[in-house]
């Protein structure tokens, strides 16, 4: 899948619930940790250091479960942008298993924001020049979910 950031995740112990399978809560932190290693190594913006001036938070998320991951299972997780706003971007997302077929996809929005100096409220904020560089390499806007 060109222009998309990539990453592999093993099924753990922590990630399974009674029946061996993942439990869906798990899912989205591990759609959140792609998004911070797309941050980190994509973007070369840490998570460390990206909440010292403003943030990124999540404002609408879709998901489709398709099959179910077990322990040991080694996912490939896809992750790209579908669409580049002033500040916002709607990016694809797909975990697939090692067979190819597909665990689960969907779409998340992200807003780019600032806090104020006492951090008791939050204004959307343009992406500047560089990480929107940055960010146009993984667009690809046409591709389903």
């Amino acid at each position: 899948m060109e222009n998309a950031f990539i990453k592999k995740e093993k099924v753990r112990f922590q990630h399974v619930d009674y029946a061996g399978i993942v439990f869906y809560p798990r899912f989205l932190e591990m759609l959140n940790n792609i998004v911070e290693d797309f941050y980190d190594e994509a973007l070369n913006m840490p998570f460390k250091n990206i909440h010292k001036t403003g943030g990124i938070p999540t404002v609408d998320l879709k998901v489709q479960f398709k099959k179910a991951a077990r322990l040991g299972d080694e996912l490939t997780k896809y992750f790209w942008v579908k669409k580049l706003g002033s500040s916002s971007m709607t990016c694809g997302f797909k975990f697939e298993h090692e067979d190819g077929s597909i665990c689960l996809e969907g779409e998340v929005s992200l807003v780019r924001v600032d806090f104020n100096a006492d951090r008791n409220d939050i204004k959307a904020s343009p992406f500047p020049d560089e990480m929107r560089t940055k960010l146009e390499r993984y667009v690809i806007p046409d591709m389903r979910f």
